[in-house]
């Protein structure tokens, strides 16, 4: 292939919302892919039991670590979706919209947020 073979970058998305809402947030991936846009999403659900956060030490420290993660996704994405069913907007979410904000990222939402002066 050579670059003027090669198409162009395609839109790229993170996505933001609470894992509480696993099945959204994993159904709003597959709609923005569909769409052709490469998606970066939260890549696991703290509630689910798992192995590498079995011990409360180890989950407070990867869900640090997986935070501030989400916060770089943000930097390298064009735009971001908010996955808020029932227009439930957590602390973490509301973090990630006022980084995403201070970027001048456009904002999308999956539910509307009446009232909320939100973009």
């Amino acid at each position: 292939m050579t670059a003027d073979t090669i198409p162009p970058r395609p839109p790229i998305v993170v996505l933001c919302g609470s894992t509480r809402f696993w099945d959204a947030l994993t159904e709003a991936a597959l709609y923005e892919a569909a769409a052709g846009r490469i998606v970066l999403a939260p890549v696991c659900d703290l509630r689910t039991p798992h192995p590498l956060w079995d011990d409360p030490a180890r989950a407070d420290r990867l869900q640090r670590v997986l935070g501030d993660l989400h916060l770089r996704k943000i930097d390298l994405a064009d735009d971001v979706l908010i996955v808020n069913p029932d227009a439930y907007i957590g602390d973490s979410t509301r973090r990630e919209i006022e980084y995403a904000r201070s970027l001048v990222k456009p904002i999308r939402y999956t539910h509307p947020q009446a009232g909320r002066g939100d973009s």
